[in-house]
Protein backbone atom coordinates (compact mmCIF):
# COMPACT_ATOMS: atom_id res chain seq x y z
CA UNK A 1 0.00 0.00 0.00
CA UNK A 2 0.70 3.84 -0.53
CA UNK A 3 2.36 5.58 1.89
CA UNK A 4 0.34 8.66 2.36
CA UNK A 5 2.30 12.03 3.84
CA UNK A 6 0.49 13.57 6.55
CA UNK A 7 -1.14 16.99 6.11
CA UNK A 8 0.32 20.34 7.61
CA UNK A 9 -1.72 21.60 10.17
CA UNK A 10 -1.07 25.37 12.11
CA UNK A 11 -1.07 25.76 15.63
CA UNK A 12 -4.60 25.76 15.78
CA UNK A 13 -4.85 22.03 15.21
CA UNK A 14 -6.00 23.07 11.45
CA UNK A 15 -4.53 22.38 8.13
CA UNK A 16 -2.41 25.31 7.03
CA UNK A 17 -4.14 27.73 4.75
CA UNK A 18 -1.25 27.41 1.69
CA UNK A 19 -1.23 23.69 1.89
CA UNK A 20 -5.48 23.90 2.19
CA UNK A 21 -5.39 26.12 -1.37
CA UNK A 22 -2.46 24.05 -2.79
CA UNK A 23 -4.60 20.68 -2.16
CA UNK A 24 -8.30 19.72 -1.45
CA UNK A 25 -9.29 23.64 -2.29
CA UNK A 26 -7.14 23.66 -5.69
CA UNK A 27 -8.83 20.34 -6.30
CA UNK A 28 -12.36 21.17 -5.66
CA UNK A 29 -11.65 24.32 -7.80
CA UNK A 30 -10.50 22.26 -10.61
CA UNK A 31 -13.54 19.98 -10.99
CA UNK A 32 -15.70 22.96 -10.92
CA UNK A 33 -14.03 24.05 -13.82
CA UNK A 34 -14.15 20.74 -15.54
CA UNK A 35 -17.82 20.89 -15.20
CA UNK A 36 -18.23 24.43 -15.93
CA UNK A 37 -16.01 23.81 -18.88
CA UNK A 38 -18.55 21.12 -20.22
CA UNK A 39 -21.76 23.14 -19.57
CA UNK A 40 -20.53 26.04 -21.93
CA UNK A 41 -19.04 23.60 -24.86
CA UNK A 42 -22.72 21.86 -24.45
CA UNK A 43 -24.02 25.70 -25.06
CA UNK A 44 -26.33 25.39 -21.19
CA UNK A 45 -25.66 27.28 -18.14
CA UNK A 46 -24.40 24.91 -15.63
CA UNK A 47 -27.82 24.72 -13.96
CA UNK A 48 -29.48 23.77 -17.27
CA UNK A 49 -26.44 20.91 -18.13
CA UNK A 50 -27.34 19.58 -14.83
CA UNK A 51 -30.89 19.44 -15.38
CA UNK A 52 -30.70 17.75 -17.92
CA UNK A 53 -28.43 15.55 -16.40
CA UNK A 54 -30.79 14.78 -13.99
CA UNK A 55 -33.65 14.13 -16.62
CA UNK A 56 -31.38 11.57 -18.41
CA UNK A 57 -30.62 9.66 -15.35
CA UNK A 58 -33.94 9.52 -14.37
CA UNK A 59 -34.91 7.68 -17.71
CA UNK A 60 -36.14 10.87 -19.89
CA UNK A 61 -38.79 12.50 -17.96
CA UNK A 62 -38.89 13.36 -13.87
CA UNK A 63 -40.88 15.26 -11.33
CA UNK A 64 -39.90 18.81 -11.20
CA UNK A 65 -39.96 18.68 -7.24
CA UNK A 66 -37.34 15.16 -7.52
CA UNK A 67 -35.04 17.31 -9.68
CA UNK A 68 -35.19 20.23 -6.86
CA UNK A 69 -34.55 18.04 -4.31
CA UNK A 70 -31.53 15.84 -5.52
CA UNK A 71 -30.05 18.84 -7.20
CA UNK A 72 -27.52 21.56 -4.54
CA UNK A 73 -29.55 24.20 -6.37
CA UNK A 74 -32.76 26.37 -5.34
CA UNK A 75 -36.33 25.64 -6.75
CA UNK A 76 -36.30 29.13 -8.46
CA UNK A 77 -32.78 28.27 -10.42
CA UNK A 78 -34.30 24.39 -11.17
CA UNK A 79 -37.38 26.43 -12.80
CA UNK A 80 -35.15 28.76 -14.82
CA UNK A 81 -33.08 26.00 -15.95
CA UNK A 82 -36.20 24.11 -17.48
CA UNK A 83 -37.65 27.29 -18.95
CA UNK A 84 -33.96 27.50 -20.56
CA UNK A 85 -34.10 24.35 -21.64
CA UNK A 86 -37.86 24.32 -22.77
CA UNK A 87 -36.87 27.50 -24.78
CA UNK A 88 -34.25 25.22 -26.41
CA UNK A 89 -36.74 22.90 -27.70
CA UNK A 90 -35.29 20.20 -25.33
CA UNK A 91 -37.73 19.26 -23.06
CA UNK A 92 -41.11 20.15 -22.25
CA UNK A 93 -43.29 19.89 -19.10
CA UNK A 94 -47.07 18.92 -18.33
CA UNK A 95 -48.81 18.42 -15.04
CA UNK A 96 -47.52 14.91 -13.43
CA UNK A 97 -50.73 12.37 -13.67
CA UNK A 98 -53.75 12.98 -11.14
CA UNK A 99 -52.42 16.26 -10.27
CA UNK A 100 -53.24 20.02 -11.36
CA UNK A 101 -49.74 21.39 -9.62
CA UNK A 102 -46.98 19.06 -9.57
CA UNK A 103 -44.85 19.39 -12.78
CA UNK A 104 -42.99 16.38 -14.76
CA UNK A 105 -40.40 17.60 -16.94
CA UNK A 106 -39.77 15.26 -20.31
CA UNK A 107 -36.80 14.88 -22.66
CA UNK A 108 -38.54 16.28 -26.28
CA UNK A 109 -36.95 14.15 -29.18
CA UNK A 110 -34.41 17.33 -29.44
CA UNK A 111 -33.62 16.76 -25.65
CA UNK A 112 -32.57 12.66 -26.51
CA UNK A 113 -30.45 13.58 -29.68
CA UNK A 114 -29.09 16.29 -27.31
CA UNK A 115 -28.38 13.89 -24.27
CA UNK A 116 -27.13 11.00 -26.58
CA UNK A 117 -24.55 13.82 -27.80
CA UNK A 118 -23.81 15.93 -25.26
CA UNK A 119 -24.92 14.00 -21.87
CA UNK A 120 -24.06 10.37 -22.29
CA UNK A 121 -20.67 10.65 -23.42
CA UNK A 122 -19.85 12.90 -20.29
CA UNK A 123 -21.40 10.52 -17.43
CA UNK A 124 -19.37 7.78 -19.74
CA UNK A 125 -15.87 9.72 -19.09
CA UNK A 126 -17.10 10.38 -15.63
CA UNK A 127 -17.79 6.49 -14.98
CA UNK A 128 -14.33 5.52 -17.04
CA UNK A 129 -11.98 8.14 -14.80
CA UNK A 130 -13.82 6.64 -11.17
CA UNK A 131 -12.79 3.09 -13.15
CA UNK A 132 -9.19 4.23 -12.86
CA UNK A 133 -9.48 3.89 -9.18
CA UNK A 134 -9.20 0.09 -7.50
CA UNK A 135 -12.82 -1.10 -5.76
CA UNK A 136 -11.41 0.01 -2.73
CA UNK A 137 -10.36 3.03 -3.70
CA UNK A 138 -13.46 4.38 -4.82
CA UNK A 139 -15.32 2.97 -1.84
CA UNK A 140 -12.52 4.84 0.56
CA UNK A 141 -13.20 8.10 -1.93
CA UNK A 142 -17.11 7.79 -1.62
CA UNK A 143 -16.80 6.99 2.28
CA UNK A 144 -14.14 9.81 2.88
CA UNK A 145 -16.15 12.48 0.68
CA UNK A 146 -19.53 11.71 2.28
CA UNK A 147 -17.56 12.56 6.22
CA UNK A 148 -16.20 15.53 4.47
CA UNK A 149 -19.39 16.95 3.37
CA UNK A 150 -21.56 15.80 6.48
CA UNK A 151 -18.91 17.86 8.30
CA UNK A 152 -18.85 20.65 6.17
CA UNK A 153 -22.75 20.84 6.36
CA UNK A 154 -22.31 20.67 10.50
CA UNK A 155 -20.17 23.38 10.76
CA UNK A 156 -21.48 25.84 8.30
CA UNK A 157 -24.97 25.12 10.35
CA UNK A 158 -23.40 25.72 13.68
CA UNK A 159 -21.79 29.16 12.05
CA UNK A 160 -25.65 29.89 10.66
CA UNK A 161 -26.61 29.50 14.44
CA UNK A 162 -24.19 31.57 15.84
CA UNK A 163 -25.33 34.65 13.23
CA UNK A 164 -28.93 34.30 14.44
CA UNK A 165 -27.93 34.84 17.60
CA UNK A 166 -25.68 37.95 17.23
Amino acid sequence: MEELEQVPVGADGLIGMKAWVDSFDRLYRKTDRLYYEISRECGLPESAYWTMYDIYIAGGSVPVRDIVSTSCASKQTINSAIRHLEGKGLVRTEFCEGSRKAKLVRLTEAGRVFVTERIEPACQAERRAFGALTGIEQAEMLRLMDKYVGAVEAELEHIGKEMENE
